[in-house]
């Protein structure tokens, strides 16, 4: 299964934009976004390279990079985005609102979203290892969309392990969106309805998306 392998750091340098994709880690002083001042791929004068300042970005590169913001939040290569993008301009409604939530309902970001992983990548780990299951029945696709009344819970086998003694004891400190409803005495947790666009807190601005591809 084909999937991004390099320094997340880097994906926040190169959009100028702080994703959260390494969890708590991304609020403290070790963020790379925090420490280096300049987008990834530019030298300081002096350096080997040109040194020159940054060029004003175009309108396409302006679209461009709210793309791959979202591409980056969730961890989805171009293909597959893609292919999130041509279910969302089926559905009925604003196609930008669409698209988010396509990709919040992915299973991968609800069992991050319900407080299980501290990352979406790590959530994303825990579907492929078989930890997670939709209503009793195990799942290991990370893309598989949940539904409301769907039921999200951690595999019976996973219980004992070390990634489910960590989400049960970090899970009071999480803040849980209100689509969702979690039993933390288990860790299971129920799709209630879709995901609701003002709490979704999305670092990318939808419409413009929607703009990059109708261009």
């Amino acid at each position: 299964m084909a999937r991004y392998t390099g320094p997340y750091c880097r994906l926040c340098r190169r959009v100028d934009e702080k994703l959260m994709l390494k969890g708590e880690r991304c609020a403290g002083p070790k963020c790379a976004l925090e420490r280096r001042s300049m987008a990834a791929g530019q030298r300081r004068a002096g350096q080997r390279g040109t040194g020159r300042r940054p060029r004003k970005m175009s309108d396409y590169g302006v679209r461009l990079r709210e793309k791959q913001k979202a591409r980056y939040s969730y961890g989805v290569l171009e293909r597959q985005f893609r292919r999130v993008f041509a279910e969302a301009q089926k559905t009925p409604g604003k196609t930008g609102e669409a698209l988010i939530q396509l990709l919040e309902r992915r299973l991968d970001n609800t069992v991050y979203r319900a407080g299980f992983a501290e990352s979406r990548n790590e959530a994303r780990q825990l579907v492929l290892h078989g930890h997670v299951t939709v209503n009793q029945r195990r799942v290991n696709i990370p893309s598989f969309l949940v539904k409301p009344g769907d039921i999200v819970a951690w595999s019976e086998r996973s219980i004992n392990q070390e990634p489910y003694k960590s989400a049960l004891e970090g899970i009071d400190s999480k803040v849980i969106p209100s689509w969702l409803s979690i039993d933390k005495s288990n860790l299971s947790g129920r799709v209630l309805s879709l995901p609701l666009i003002d709490e979704v807190g999305a670092k990318f601005d939808g419409k413009m998306i929607v703009e990059h591809y109708s261009r």
